[in-house]
Formats: C-alpha cells, sequence, structure tokens
C-alpha cells in the first residue's frame, strides 16, 4: 500500500440480472514512524589514518518517505552535508576527530542516529 491509496472502497457483483453493491469503507493508510536510525563509517571501527578519506552511512530500518538526511559533527553550526551518506572529499586531518551523528525526518517527525567516534591517527 502507499498513502495515496487512501480512499472510499465497495465491491459489486452480478448473479445473473441481479446487481448487488457493498456499503462503501473508508480506508486510511498511515505512514510508518521512522525508527532505529543506524550510522556506519568506512573504513569500519572508527579510526581512519591522517590523509585518508573517511565514508559515512546513514541507514532507517523503518519509515514511509520521503526522507531527508543531515550529518553533524559534535559543536560544528551547520550541517556537514545531506543525503544518506557523507563522504569527507578532502583528505581527514587532526580537525575532523569528532562525534558524528545524522539526522533523517519524514517531514511529521526527526530521529537522530547513535553517535560514532571517529579518530583521526
Amino acid at each position: 500500500l502507499q498513502l495515496h491509496h487512501s480512499g472510499r472502497y465497495r465491491c459489486g457483483g452480478m448473479v445473473g440480472s441481479w446487481l448487488s453493491q457493498s456499503a462503501p469503507v473508508t480506508v486510511t493508510v498511515h505512514g510508518v514512524p521512522l525508527s532505529w536510525v543506524s550510522l556506519s563509517v568506512q573504513p569500519s571501527g572508527g579510526q581512519v589514518a591522517l590523509g585518508d578519506r573517511l565514508g559515512l552511512s546513514c541507514a532507517v530500518a523503518t519509515g514511509t518517505g520521503p526522507l531527508s538526511f543531515s550529518w553533524h559533527r559534535e559543536r560544528s553550526g551547520a550541517p556537514l552535508g545531506t543525503g544518506p551518506s557523507l563522504e569527507l572529499l578532502h583528505h581527514t586531518g587532526d580537525k575532523d576527530s569528532g562525534r558524528y551523528h545524522c539526522r533523517a525526518s519524514d517531514g511529521d517527525s526527526v530521529v537522530e542516529s547513535p553517535t560514532l567516534n571517529v579518530t583521526v591517527l
């Protein structure tokens, strides 16, 4: 089912020349709330060598969309990016160490992933 399938439905049929229809029923399709937002990192373990690339991915276990994502690091003001993944395109440096998390939103609610500690060695 999709959200646009909500509406009034009834069934009908013919037996010989006799037409019969049921009383209409209202069907309402509800969205599934967001839950279990997870965060993963490449390379695994959250440790990256100085100068290597860092990739983060955010996933939602349940929830109907459209979904939007934003990326955050502790004590940073503006989001680092949007979308279900974030790659630090520049080579990582000491300033990239910290605690990262993503936020997922379905337009009605916002759910944050657990925080992941990233260490640049």
